[in-house]
Parts: C-alpha cells; structure tokens; sequence
C-alpha cells in the first residue's frame, strides 16, 4: 500500500508535471472508481491544474475552470497505483478486467491511470468543491510531517489512548499518513515492541518514538524525492529494513526478523532491537507481548 512517503513522492512527481495543463478528460474505467457524481467529471474537462496536493494518503489536484474551483482526490488503497504515460495510447480505454481504474487525459496528449491489481477494488476518487468534503479526509489526523507537529503535540495524542502502538500509529484518524509498512519500521528504528501499550509509556519513550517516526518518514520521503512514478515501488521496498523480511537477518543486530500474522495483514519485528530477545505469540493463539 502506497503510504505517507510514496504520496508525497507522487504529489512532488505530479506538481511537476501537471500543474499549468489543461485537462481534456477523466475517464473512470472500473464502475466501482468513482465515489461521487455531483458535480460531474466532465466538470474539470477544459479546467486547468492549479495545484497537487496531499492529504495523508489521498492526492488532492486543484483544478480551476469556468466553473467554481474544483479538487479531484484519488486514494490508492492498498494495490492502487498511477502509471504516467506519454503520450497516452490512442482512442478511449475499454472496461474489462484490466488493472485499469481511471484515465486522465491532458490536452498536450500526456497524462496518467490509475491502476488497480486484485480483485478486491477499494481505489477511490472524489470530485468535489471542498477536499473536507470527502468522509476520508474530514476525520484524518494531523500530517507527522508537518513543521507545527512537534513532540508536544504527538505526547498530546497518545495521553488519550489505551491500545497497542501498532494500531495507534495506523489510525489516520490519530496520524494521517502512516500504514503497515511505515508503522513497523518506525517502532524498529525506536526499539519498541508493536505490542506495547500507548499507557505504558513514558515521557522518554514518547520522546524517542516521535523522533523516530520523524526521522524514518524523513529518510524515506528523501529516498523517493526527484524519482519517476513508476519507481517508487521498488524504492519502497528497497528502503525497509523489517517490514516485508521475515526470515532474513536484522540491519542492525543480525537475529532473524520475526512475523505476527493477521487475518488480513502481518507485521514484522526484530526480537532483539524490539521485544528484548522475545518472539511475539500469534496474536490469534495468545495474549499479546506487553
């Protein structure tokens, strides 16, 4: 799943290029894309792209035509992707069974998809006056990158929490930004087990957490700046240290990186830099690791 780094990569990518174009049309391919229908996407066709920008993980254009300022957002869920094309092929995109979700066609023949892989369809795109509008990006959280979220703020958060630091971090409702991958790197870099409850820390510890999930979010939006869409990906990748690596030695201490399988995720830790030596127990067959 693209996160708060692969997002802010893309909206850096996208302002580039597309802000100044003209819109031509938007073409939704998959019936289960589009999330609104008032206004109409042939609202933004001649519209000019004023801006790109990002809401945690939603992606947010700016249009501005003869109508009111419109804003198209896009969220690419889990195995959502943009693939810029230039030119675009000719003649317009056929539904079918296709990875294929959406066209946006500029009127210098350039412009992108969205790409959906699997069979379960959650990509979403909203056309709408207002970005608060969308349900999604009403209840988010604060952005962990912006310059007034400083340890204070995040201290502030967590003091009305009781629930394990895995989750907390994946609320976009707390923290906007942050996913599976992210958040397993982040408590790597700090030291903590996924597992350990928000109440339980301390002051220090919030300290050393919040450095850490700035740091990591830092390094990896620097890893991504400058690059093409279609690399991102593999950057991602290339960039985890834990998340993705069951089985393989740790970076920093060498001892074999260890996975907690849900029903529909994992996560992954090193039982030396997190857990004290430890392995975590299957959350499905015993209580969790304090």
């Amino acid at each position: 799943m693209p996160e708060l780094p692969e997002v802010e990569a893309l909206r850096a990518f996208l302002d580039t290029h597309l802000v100044g174009k003209e819109i031509a049309r938007v073409l939704p391919v998959a019936i289960s894309v589009l999330k609104t229908y008032d206004p109409p996407l042939s609202a933004v066709e001649g519209a000019e792209i004023t801006a790109v920008g990002r809401h945690g993980k939603f992606l947010d254009l700016t249009t501005a035509g003869a109508a009111d300022e419109l804003h198209l957002l896009f969220h690419l869920a889990r195995a959502g992707w943009l693939r810029w094309q230039d030119p675009l092929p000719s003649g317009p995109p056929r539904p079918g069974r296709g990875p294929l979700a959406l066209r946006t066609a500029l009127t210098g023949g350039d412009g992108f998809d969205l790409t959906e892989a699997g069979t379960t369809k959650r990509l979403a795109v909203h056309l709408v006056h207002d970005p608060q509008e969308v349900p999604g990006v009403a209840r988010l959280g604060p952005d962990p990158l912006a310059e007034d979220f400083g340890p204070e703020r995040f201290a502030a958060l967590l003091a009305g929490e009781r629930r394990r630091i895995k989750g907390a971090l994946r609320d976009q409702s707390l923290i906007a930004g942050i996913g599976n991958a992210y958040s397993d790197e982040i408590l790597h870099a700090a030291k903590m087990s996924p597992f350990k409850p928000t109440q339980n820390f301390t002051p220090e510890e919030i300290t050393a957490l919040y450095t850490a999930m700035r740091s990591t979010l830092h390094e990896a939006v620097e890893r991504s700046h400058g690059l093409a869409a279609g690399r991102l990906k593999a950057e991602k990748k290339t960039g985890l240290r834990v998340h993705g690596r069951t089985g393989e030695p740790c970076p920093v201490c060498g001892d074999t990186i260890r996975e907690v399988s849900f029903s529909d995720s994992s996560l992954q830790y090193c039982p030396t830099c997190q857990t004290g030596g430890k392995p975590l127990a299957d959350r499905r067959l015993s209580k969790l690791l304090k």
